[in-house]
This record gives structure tokens, C-alpha cells and sequence, in this order.
């Protein structure tokens, strides 16, 4: 069987979708709880973190599904993510996406889920 071409049933889809949605959100809280810890005792946690991050994103690449970071990027209307707090802002502002909410998911195909994101301004 070829990888690369794996067809996965709707409901199978859906259900790898909100897996890989679940476990972006863990590890983003996961990585929250590393920069609290001494640098000497996260040392190892820090590494099991970036061997999980390597395994979700090898095993969803098998599934022709990426998970898509904007954090720290310009804010686009056209991105494939809705902003919480776009009401916040003028239109001339520049913003740029301050969090990820919910990531965005791609696929072969293109988007497969739109992310959620919160704004900031530029600082210019």
C-alpha cells in the first residue's frame, strides 16, 4: 500500500481531524507548563515534547493532513482562520495573529479546517 494515497472514510477523517485538533491544544498547554519549569528539570520533558510534536506531524503527513502555525504572522483577511477579536481593531491597523486558537488543517486537497486566531497590533 502506497501512503501517500490512503483514503480514509468520512467519519474516520473527522475523527483524525478533532485527534489532531486535541493534540495541537495539549501540546500548545504542554509547552505552556515547560516554560514554568527549571531550566535543569525540563530539560528532558522539553524533548519528549519535540518527539511528540515530530510524531503527530509524521503521522498526520501519512494521512495527506498538516497542521499550519500563523503565529506572529501578518494578519490577512483572506487567511484560513477566524479572528475572535477583528471588532477590536480599524481598518487601517496592522495587526498580526497574536495566538492560535484552533490551528488551521490542511490537506492534499487544500483546507480541510479553518483555525481560530486572536489579533494584535503592530508595534511600528
Amino acid at each position: 500500500m502506497d501512503d501517500q494515497n490512503v483514503q480514509l472514510s468520512p467519519q474516520l477523517e473527522k475523527s483524525l481531524i478533532d485527534i489532531a485538533v486535541e493534540s495541537w491544544r495539549f501540546a500548545k498547554l504542554f509547552n505552556r507548563l515547560l516554560t514554568k519549569l527549571d531550566a535543569g528539570e525540563g530539560a528532558r520533558f522539553v524533548n519528549q515534547y519535540r518527539y511528540y510534536l515530530k510524531r503527530l506531524e509524521d503521522n498526520l503527513e501519512q494521512a495527506g493532513l498538516r497542521l499550519v502555525n500563523v503565529e506572529g504572522h501578518s494578519y490577512d483577511p483572506g487567511i484560513a482562520a477566524t479572528a475572535v477579536n477583528i471588532g477590536d481593531f480599524g481598518p487601517d491597523d496592522h495587526l498580526l495573529v497574536d495566538q492560535m486558537i484552533e490551528p488551521i488543517l490542511m490537506g492534499r486537497e487544500g483546507l480541510v479546517k479553518a483555525g481560530t486566531v486572536m489579533l494584535r497590533k503592530a508595534e511600528l
